[in-house]
């Protein structure tokens, strides 16, 4: 936390940073998103200090914990597994800090009622979307607020220029919709796309390739702003796993191979297809 506060301290005094790799760090977040954090809210008025992060597990790995021990925001954090909440309410930060838990299985249908539930606040500072499924379609649902800024993970193996989502279902799952779990969410480009359908723009991701973050079009002077190809990073993570359920560490180059039977909906068209017709392979 010392250090993290340090770090926070120096990015404030950067100026027209190149990349956000030049602000990562990482407290409590998996790849550096703490610090990018940091320092996009040392650049832009947040005047409502609240937060909302979907698929948090036990919060003990997260995007927004570092911004609820440091800088003392509020937020809602929601889980689908009950035990995982539950975990998060016999923590230390729970009467410590001004947090809300609770478990559901996040949905399109569901969403702006658990959001309203916990805040008639619309101009919130941030949200984070996790969901490893139907990302790209809960945000789109999301009428309720407009929040400062944006997180969501995108999945690199789509690549930088489909704009591509997994078909809606409303009981996704990543662990039952393929043996590999490379069969998740959105590409880049498909992100990018919607953000600008809802105001925002789109001003990098880390150099991991798991975080795509982008900023209310209202704020965003301060920061450059990108498009999915030049924006793009690979993922540096392999989590695949064969049908036996073992890693097999596959790079990105050979992640759609696996997957090629499954279907992807083009968020421009509308149209569904095959990841092989969709990428020639």
């Amino acid at each position: 936390m010392l250090l993290g506060k340090q770090l926070a301290e120096t990015n404030k005094a950067k100026k027209n940073i190149a990349s956000l790799d030049e602000v990562a760090f990482q407290v409590f977040s998996q790849w550096g998103e703490d610090g990018i954090i940091q320092y996009i809210i040392s650049q832009i008025a947040i005047p409502n200090k609240i937060f909302i992060e979907f698929g948090v597990e036990k919060y003990t790995e997260s995007n927004t914990r570092f911004l609820l021990m440091n800088d003392y925001w509020q937020g809602l954090v929601i889980d689908g597994d009950k035990n995982n909440i539950q975990f998060i309410k016999s923590d230390f930060i729970y009467w410590k800090y001004n947090i809300t838990a609770c478990s559901h299985f996040i949905t399109a249908e569901n969403i702006n009622t658990l959001i309203t539930n916990f805040t008639d606040c619309s101009d919130i500072g941030l949200i984070s979307i996790d969901i490893d499924g139907n990302d790209y379609w809960i945000w789109k649902a999301i009428e309720s607020i407009q929040p400062r800024i944006v997180i969501c993970e995108y999945n690199a193996g789509f690549g930088n220029t489909q704009k591509v989502t997994i078909p809606y279902s409303g009981n996704f799952s990543q662990t039952k919709a393929h043996f590999s779990n490379l069969y998740y969410g959105a590409s880049l480009g498909a992100l990018c796309d919607l953000a600008q359908e809802k105001g925002y723009d789109f001003i990098g991701t880390a150099s991991e390739g798991v975080n795509a973050f982008f900023i209310r079009k209202d704020l965003s002077a301060p920061f450059i702003k990108y498009n999915s190809v030049n924006g793009f990073h690979p993922a540096s993570n392999r989590p695949s796993k064969n049908k036996n359920g073992k890693l097999d560490f596959l790079p990105n180059t050979e992640r759609l191979q696996v997957i090629k039977d499954m279907p992807l909906v083009d968020v421009v068209s509308g149209e569904t297809n095959a990841i092989r017709d969709l990428y020639k392979l």
